[in-house]
């Protein structure tokens, strides 16, 4: 009887052991696993802050369309300016004026840096292109160029007068030649809208050819000798040419063909594109400007 006790006794002593071991084991285990959610969640706590930092590092892309010169130049410059700021710019080169806004308006481009604000308008009402200009940066003169005519003087009765298809530019260089005495238009038009339909007076019979592409300017200049060619600024340069110099006769800096940055009018408001035209308009691009082209390229801050 009293084995039987003992054992009955150390029985439940090791019962009683086991079961405060296994008590033991589960708070250690309910203890880690706490430890463990506490670790995981200031893991994802962390990894959300270096993501938010990260995205907040990112920079903002932007694809820019714009003839090579001196648009792309200019931008090409403003690169590292605009790095400063978070926007990273694409510079898509054109050689037409045409693609340049079919590519803004299809998506392609974010913004454009080609045109001036008159073929921007008439683009908009010709194709019913839904642009905004974001601010203008340059001015490049007009210049009307001869290989053989070296004097105003020296301008023959039914010289011919050749320009480029955008009608945008007709009342410009017409308003040149009315400058020079070379012709009267008529009064009622304005001299931005005039085209050769407006030419009320014109003494020496002079002949307009209206329908070569810009780009192909700088071959009639050297293959009509005896022509007035009238040649955008930014095609004399590639050509070879400084307008200060080689321009029989060169707009001036009061021109309103201002070449701005033009969007799409749902992106008016788009903080990165008013950056851009703030670092263009920069003093350091500004004196780009004016140091690289020399007077063919003026600079503009409003």
């Amino acid at each position: 009887m009293k084995k039987l006790l003992i054992f009955l006794f150390a029985t439940l002593f090791l019962f009683a052991l086991v079961a405060c071991g296994t008590a033991g084991d589960e708070d250690q285990t309910a203890d880690k696993g706490n430890a463990s959610e506490e670790t995981e969640e200031t893991t994802d706590e962390g990894n959300q802050e270096e993501d938010s930092e990260a995205s907040e590092q990112e920079p903002v892309k932007l694809v820019i369309g714009a003839t090579s010169v001196p648009h792309a130049e200019v931008l090409e410059k403003a690169k590292p300016l605009l790095a400063e700021k978070g926007i990273e710019i694409e510079i898509e080169v054109y050689q037409e004026y045409v693609f340049p806004n079919d590519d803004l308006e299809n998506g392609t481009l974010d913004a454009n840096y080609f045109q001036h604000i008159p073929y921007l308008e008439s683009q908009k009402e010709e194709k019913g292109f839904d642009f905004v200009n974001i601010g203008g940066i340059h001015i490049e003169p007009m210049g009307i160029y001869s290989k053989n005519i070296t004097s105003l003087d020296d301008i023959k009765e039914g010289t011919a007068v050749i320009m480029s298809n955008s009608v945008a530019d007709h009342g410009r260089i017409l308003s040149l030649l009315e400058r020079e005495g070379l012709l009267t238009l008529d009064d009622s038009v304005e001299a931005v809208d005039a085209t050769v339909q407006d030419v009320a007076e014109n003494p020496l019979n002079l002949e307009f050819v209206t329908d070569v592409d810009a780009g192909f300017l700088p071959e009639f200049y050297d293959r009509e000798e005896d022509s007035l060619v009238a040649i955008n600024t930014n095609y004399a340069i590639e050509a070879g040419l400084v307008p200060t110099e080689d321009a029989l006769i060169l707009e001036g800096a009061e021109s309103p063909y201002v070449n701005v940055i033009a969007a799409r009018a749902e992106d008016k408001d788009k903080e990165a594109l008013h950056t851009l035209v703030e670092v263009l308009r920069s003093e350091e691009i500004q004196t780009f400007i004016e140091e690289e082209y020399k007077g063919a390229v003026v600079p503009v801050s409003e």
